[in-house]
């Protein structure tokens, strides 16, 4: 392994503009802890749509995670990788469109490209899960959630990433660009009791 004496350097100075971010008012996110063995440094992080006072949501989820390795692996094209996870439940007649996991990686390009992310060598899958309830759950009835795990190798400033995949997540769970204080569509709850 060549030593990059700066690499650290370089990787804090994205961290904190990361960390400079503003996001939209009913998406919490916060740094958790970083996979391990993926790279020399990495930051994570996760965000909540409208969280309960637990800090859990029942619209949706996300996890980011900015990767850089000085020594460039081939596989990513570069020294820096993103790594990200979005999910929402759906209502099953949303879960059933069978142009539903096309239209959630389009999204994500489409966020990407309103920001002016620069990137290359992107890769992803799109999971729709449909469920049914039985014996002890079968009050919670049919459910349906769309999935999204993506990786690309960002260039240029990192902030637009971020906010893609910020913008993402809130799509996911039916808040629209722009948003803000308007009740959630498409999602759905759960009976727990």
């Amino acid at each position: 392994m060549t030593a990059h004496p700066d690499a650290g350097t370089i990787f804090d100075a994205a961290v904190a503009e990361l960390r400079d971010t503003a996001f939209r008012a009913d998406l919490v996110v916060r740094e958790i802890p970083t996979p391990q063995g993926l790279a020399p440094f990495a930051l994570a992080l996760a965000a909540d749509v409208r969280p309960d006072d637990d800090g859990d949501s029942v619209y949706g989820t996300g996890r980011f995670v900015l990767l850089h390795d000085p020594e460039a692996p081939a596989a990513w094209g570069g020294s820096w990788r993103t790594v990200i996870f979005a999910q929402a439940p759906l209502e099953t007649e949303i879960g059933t469109d069978p142009l539903l996991a096309d239209v959630t990686w389009a999204w994500l390009v489409d966020a990407l490209d309103s920001r002016g992310a620069v990137y290359h060598s992107p890769s992803g899958t799109s999971t729709k899960t449909l469920s049914k309830g039985f014996g002890g759950l079968a009050d919670e009835g049919d459910g349906a959630q769309i999935e999204l795990r993506a990786s690309w190798t960002p260039e240029g400033p990192f902030r637009p990433h971020v906010e893609a995949w910020a913008e993402l997540v809130g799509m996911l769970a039916g808040l629209p660009p722009g948003s803000e204080g308007i009740a959630v569509i498409g999602a759905r709850k759960a009976a727990r009791d």
